[in-house]
């Protein structure tokens, strides 16, 4: 059987027609007809998309936030003011402590007014 009949259409080519179908009620027929798709495809492409749409919408971004595997670290925001105070840099005070930068930042922004106090940070 040959091939070279079929058209091969983009991810977001595909989209766009399921779009036209589930918010302009367009009639899967006339979608068909228009694009000249069997409908077994169309509703194939239907299926799939309801199927991987939970990826669709995760953060891609895999440093935000914290992992749900991730452990919570003690971190002490005195000794953080205290190494800032001595002039150390975000990063070597981070890599002192084996906490990111950002959360050597934040638990020194949350310094409590007693400052013996240790925050809980996420690492």
């Amino acid at each position: 059987m040959n091939n070279s009949g079929r058209k091969h259409h983009a991810p977001e080519e595909k989209v766009s027609i399921l779009r036209r179908y589930l918010i302009e009620k367009i009639p899967v027929s006339n979608l068909c007809e228009k694009f000249g798709l069997h409908p077994t495809v169309f509703y194939r492409w239907l299926k799939q998309f309801f199927e991987n749409g939970a990826a669709a919408l995760q953060n891609h971004r895999p440093d935000s936030g914290r992992r749900r595997d991730q452990e919570r670290v003690a971190v002490d925001a005195a000794t953080i003011a205290s190494l800032r105070a001595q002039g150390r840099s975000w990063a070597t005070i981070s890599a002192e402590l084996g906490v990111g930068k950002g959360t050597a930042q934040r638990a020194c922004a949350s310094l409590p007014k007693n400052p013996s106090q240790t925050v809980l940070a996420t690492a």
